[in-house]
């Protein structure tokens, strides 16, 4: 059932769809209160689909190094867009794909306070060493909940709900390989097989009881398991992964762990790496924005700090492409770094 309206704000400087962002005033991993019924999960707060694509054309107006880009339509008839910064076609190029399950949303709204970034000094010379490409949501229909399926059963309240499918109930990130749907077919037509791609970051949300070593986990990281894959390729993955883990995980708010992922390459991060060569990490965040299990979704207490998390991500694997020091990580650490486990329900 659904709760009465509550709503939570995040203290921060930047406003998209309703929410502020700014430096996480978190304590440690997790403050901020779960969903158990008790609280209600605000959709009103997140940005709408309407409310990105104006952002983003702004956006292009006010950045000279930045360029919009349809690269299709979803089921529903809603452009696909790509934020691109292509300044010097010989530098490595790294992409950000998000929502490709649209109840994943906090991931988009950090990507677009990126965006921003690059258009300020907080970025400065990033762009001089590395080519950035950005799907800021791919599945525009399930973000917006406009899906030919019931959503009755969902957790959030507010003026949609969100949902892990398209609109045709299709889990997009199980398609690349037979690419049966229109997101998927405009990734890979118009992105994938478009541009030269060294790295790429697929950022998802996840369940919000996952912990490493007994302490609940900000998110989790993981590169391509495939067998498929070449062995380079891999190894790049995981200094990508150092790159995100160094980052995150000494804050104090944030913790990662190992994602127990499959080897199947319908998954972006093993497929997109066996048929492209391209080193991907897969990223998931913590909690949901809109599920129908319950104990998938965050309270929106916790919305700041992740939305943190996706910025410094962004932030500093551009960073470390640029300068080239990606390829001075130190891998070891994931011989080491424990798999997450779901917390037994007390």
């Amino acid at each position: 059932m659904k709760g009465k309206l509550i709503t939570l704000t995040v203290a921060g400087t930047l406003v998209l769809g309703g929410i502020s962002i700014g430096s996480p005033t978190v304590s440690a991993v997790g403050n901020g209160p779960e969903y158990g019924g008790n609280e209600t999960v605000n959709t009103s707060i997140l940005t709408t689909y309407d409310e990105m694509v104006d952002f983003l054309e702004k956006q292009e107006v006010k950045q000279e190094q930045m360029e919009l880009e349809v690269i299709g339509q979803t089921v529903k008839g809603r452009d696909i867009h790509l934020v691109k910064y292509m300044a010097d076609p010989d530098n490595p190029t790294i992409l950000y794909l998000t929502q490709q399950h649209g109840n994943e949303q906090l991931t988009t709204e950090g990507t677009l306070e990126f965006i921003k970034h690059l258009g300020t000094g907080k970025t400065k010379g990033i762009l001089e060493g590395v080519n950035i490409l950005i799907v800021p949501m791919l599945n525009a229909d399930g973000a917006m909940g406009d899906v030919n399926f019931s959503l009755d059963d969902y957790v959030a309240s507010g003026d949609r709900n969100l949902t892990r499918y398209n609109a045709d109930e299709v889990d997009l990130n199980r398609d690349h390989v037979d690419r049966i749907q229109p997101e998927t077919q405009a990734l890979h037509n118009n992105v994938l097989s478009q541009y030269d791609i060294d790295y790429m970051i697929d950022l998802h949300h996840q369940g919000a009881q996952s912990e490493r070593d007994g302490e609940l986990v900000s998110g989790s990281i993981l590169y391509p398991t495939t067998e498929n894959a070449d062995p380079e390729v891999v190894e790049k993955s995981k200094q990508l992964g150092a790159v995100v883990f160094n980052e995150i995980d000494p804050t104090g708010w944030g913790h990662l762990g190992k994602y127990n992922g499959g080897s199947a390459e319908t998954i972006s991060r093993n497929g997109i790496a066996v048929e492209y060569g391209i080193s991907t990490l897969l990223f998931e965040m913590r909690g949901m924005s809109d599920h129908y299990y319950e104990s998938y979704v965050l309270g929106q207490k916790s919305n700041g700090y992740l939305i943190k998390q996706t910025v410094n991500t962004l932030t500093a694997s551009a960073e470390a492409i640029s300068d080239g020091s990606i390829e001075e990580q130190d891998i070891s650490f994931w011989d080491t770094l424990s798999y997450q486990n779901t917390r037994p329900s007390e």
